[in-house]
């Protein structure tokens, strides 16, 4: 009995660490115009064969723990993720005036904005795990938006899932391929009712795949564990983490995902 309950035990360890080991992560570097960008790829090594690939694009803060973390969260759930860099060098904001720049000169140059958020593409895409045919992409606040811009001028994406994102108006939907999901927080002090309604409304008139949740009581920021730190440290009072809210929406674009890649 001794020897059989040794057994179990040691059968019991072997799959505790299994599962710690089958989220293989790794620091990736490219290059767009002469800029490192610096990027973070997570997949599971678990899984047999090629798998949907989706993009992580991050808050105006930067290239953060935060897009890592959701990363490593959906190869969890069985999609290779790229973490991406929308600003160059890794570069993170240390407050909220410099990740005001970052953001604001990113959608200045939108050229090259473009162009780093397609070379993302083509290295997720370029990945052993990935089925170059099945992309998507989600984004948090600023990267919301810049998903949302890019599926709206035509990108080659199945899907988008913003979570409390800006809600760009322009450019003109041209040949959109990509559902969407929008999850906003219905106190999100960022966002204007009129900018919402316009926006679906384009949505609507292009005969996008299109579905906007709106989070009832939740703030801005509700997927980022350090939301209410920043509250806090720089007084922005629209910043609160929702874990439910959070649950919530991670749940709901799991279902997303699934339906567009028919899984």
């Amino acid at each position: 009995m001794k020897r059989f309950i040794q057994l179990v035990f040691i059968a019991i360890l072997g799959l505790a660490t299994t599962a710690q080991a089958e989220v293989q992560t790794q620091e990736i570097e490219y290059t767009q115009n002469g800029t490192t960008l610096k990027g973070y790829l997570a997949y599971d090594s678990d899984i047999k064969g090629k798998r949907p690939g989706i993009l992580v694009v991050h808050e105006w803060w930067g290239h953060n723990e935060h897009a890592r973390d959701r990363a490593r969260m959906l190869a969890k759930i069985g999609y290779t993720a790229l973490a991406v860099d929308m600003y160059g060098d890794g570069k993170i904001a240390d407050h909220p005036k410099k990740a005001g720049e970052f953001m604001n000169a990113a959608f200045k140059d939108w050229e090259t904005s473009q162009a780093r958020f397609n070379k993302a593409q083509e290295v997720l895409q370029s990945h052993k795990t990935v089925d170059a045919e099945r992309i998507g992409a989600i984004g948090f606040c600023f990267g919301g938006a810049v998903s949302i811009r890019m599926a709206r001028n035509g990108a080659d994406l199945d899907g988008v899932v913003a979570f409390h994102s800006a809600l760009p108006l322009q450019p003109a939907i041209t040949n959109m391929k990509a559902s969407v999901l929008v999850i906003n927080g219905s106190q999100d002090g960022f966002l204007k009712p009129e900018t919402v309604a316009s926006f679906s409304s384009q949505m609507v008139a292009g005969n996008v795949d299109f579905t906007y949740m709106n989070l009832q009581g939740v703030k801005h920021s509700f997927t980022n564990k350090q939301a209410d730190e920043f509250r806090e440290k720089f007084d922005i009072g629209a910043l609160e983490y929702n874990k439910k809210a959070d649950e919530q929406s991670w749940k709901a674009m799991q279902n997303f995902f699934q339906r567009i890649f028919n899984q």
